[in-house]
């Protein structure tokens, strides 16, 4: 079974919020910390924070997530963040 990741990255803390989402997580946010694509928002504004995400089980489940969040006010993301990441730690530097 695959699985389907939607995420939120910042450049800090209460800084700019991208909500994003992927099938490979650790690469997709490795793509954002090296810039591959370095005309898109994130390679701008330098968000490769990884600060939260939540697992889909199909990919209807991770777009239709996505836009949920991505409509959400920003007080309402800030939540989703705190909720499990009060310090807003960059939750990839676990993987290394």
């Amino acid at each position: 079974m695959k699985d389907y990741f939607v995420y939120i990255t910042t450049n800090k803390k209460d800084g700019v919020l991208y909500t994003g989402h992927a099938n490979n997580l650790q690469r997709r946010v490795w793509e954002h910390k090296n810039k591959v694509y370095p005309n898109n928002f994130t390679a701008r504004y330098n968000v490769d924070k990884l600060v939260y995400y939540e697992v889909c089980g199909d990919a209807i489940s991770m777009i239709n997530r996505e836009k949920q969040i991505k409509n959400l006010v920003r007080r309402k993301k800030i939540e989703l963040i705190e909720k499990d990441n009060p310090g807003w730690q960059d939750l990839s530097l676990e993987w290394e």
